[in-house]
């Protein structure tokens, strides 16, 4: 781990504003006031987030600006990753060339959370129809992949309320005013990923209704896409498809847009209503089942290989070295390192060594005693920081950046910048809305 200090995203070295954020800098009079109206405008249009300390969605109002050269850069290599974790995904639950080669270990697949054996050969038209990797900065400035998110990314409807609040309150204009566009890409994604022969498929959002914590952007997701918002309980099967009610009446599902709480499948509710039409080619998931796979904390560890050995390029966006905690030396320098349960997400259970007391290390180390193969270590960075409005004025804390994309038979889409999560805590780096943490609107050009 190094000890030098944090990439700041806006000032450099001498504390001078960088050339990109100059002109937004000067313009900030009053970011207290800037933050309270953000805040009134977004309570006014039910803008809620039920994690967030005052249930509203915790958008700070300073954006993170990204140049073209930095957001040329990662668009390609967020664009390469997928590719290569689609062929993964493909290849895996298929012919399993890649097990086969000795380049992914069959027990790294094997004991993931989140491998689906029973999805092996099922007729799935595409696997990944919409990501957001988790992207940090390291104290040099370079980019890494800290995780793959493709199970049930969020946040996509968040990202476009940001733009369209922000552009009314700040003093410059942002270089896209609108990002609604992106529903209408997730859309195509929909229809794409459909069981082949279906032209005009039936979609519906599974979510756990009104009690999700992201209710709202669930119900504008639901409206953009045409939908309808459904719970497990809302879910039947009729002769081998899977049908919805809707207003007292059943509807044949194509697409599940899938956004509960429960990832797992094998031996749950969600498995028994998804995983039969799933397997029999009726009904698609997006992202399929099985999916998870790809987003694994100890699958991450291979993807720079995985692009070697679908793709025969070289990665172009390096992810951050995860090892399994069963791995010689690694439990000998945890101090260095940050402990993940392999299949959890939202930052559940992630435990920064360095900065845990001895009861949380004394617990951690007796989970991993109980099962050393559900959890993995991954090389602790310091996250770079960005301005954020605290009290009357701006102080530094740490971000990473969450890019979406949206994959379709057109190839992979990328939202400019997206969403940077933010800690609001002095010094925390744990950025994950679900942990307390906000977000940034976050530029970049098209």
């Amino acid at each position: 781990m190094s000890s030098a200090p944090p990439y700041n995203e806006a000032y450099d070295e001498r504390g001078e504003p960088r050339p990109l954020y100059a002109e937004l800098l000067a313009a900030l009079t009053d970011p207290e006031a800037l933050a309270a109206r953000t805040k009134a405008v977004l309570r006014g249009r039910g803008v809620t987030f039920d994690s967030a300390p005052d249930g509203i969605f915790a958008l700070d109002p300073i954006p993170r600006l990204l140049d073209a050269a930095e957001w040329f850069g990662l668009r390609r290599g967020i664009e390469q990753r997928l590719r290569a974790l689609e062929e993964f995904l493909r290849d895996v639950y298929g012919d399993g060339r890649i097990v086969e080669a000795g380049v992914v270990p069959r027990a790294v697949v094997e004991s993931s959370p989140h491998y689906e054996p029973s999805m092996r050969g099922a007729p799935v038209r595409r696997w990944i129809s919409v990501a957001g990797l988790d992207v940090v900065r390291d104290p040099g400035g370079r980019f890494l992949v800290l995780e793959d998110q493709v199970r049930m990314p969020a946040g996509l409807a968040y990202a476009v309320v940001a733009r369209e609040t922000l552009r009314e309150l700040l003093p410059v204009t942002p270089p896209q005013a609108d990002h609604s566009p992106v529903f209408g890409e997730l859309a195509l994604a929909l229809r794409a990923a459909a069981p082949e022969g279906v032209d005009e498929p039936s979609a519906v959002l599974l979510c756990e209704g009104r009690g999700a914590a992201a209710w709202w952007e669930h119900e504008r997701l639901a409206g953009e896409l045409c939908a309808p918002a459904v719970t497990l309980a809302d879910l039947d099967h009729r002769d081998d498809r899977l049908v919805a009610w809707i207003d007292g009446r059943t509807r044949a599902v194509d697409v599940v847009y899938h956004r509960t709480d429960e990832d797992r499948f094998s031996g749950t509710a969600l498995g028994a209503a998804l995983l039969g039409p799933s397997r029999a080619g009726t009904v698609a998931c997006v992202n399929a089942i099985g999916s998870g796979l790809a987003d694994d904390k100890l699958v991450h560890a291979y993807v720079e290989e995985m692009i070697r050995f679908y793709l025969g390029e070289e990665p172009l966006l390096p992810s951050l070295a995860s090892h399994p905690l069963d791995e010689p030396g690694v439990r000998d320098r945890l101090e260095e390192l940050v402990v993940k349960p392999r299949g959890e997400m939202g930052g559940e259970g992630v435990v920064i060594w360095r900065d845990a007391d001895a009861a949380t290390r004394d617990r951690e180390r007796a989970r991993i005693d109980r099962d050393p193969k559900g959890f993995v270590a991954q090389e602790l960075v310091t996250l770079s920081v960005h301005p954020t409005v605290c009290g009357h004025g701006l102080e530094p804390r740490h971000v990473d950046l969450r890019p979406y994309a949206v994959v379709d038979d057109a190839g992979v889409h990328l939202m400019p910048g997206g969403l940077s999560r933010v800690a609001l805590e002095p010094g925390s780096m744990i950025v994950n809305s679900g942990q307390g943490g906000g977000v940034k609107d976050t530029w970049a050009p098209s």
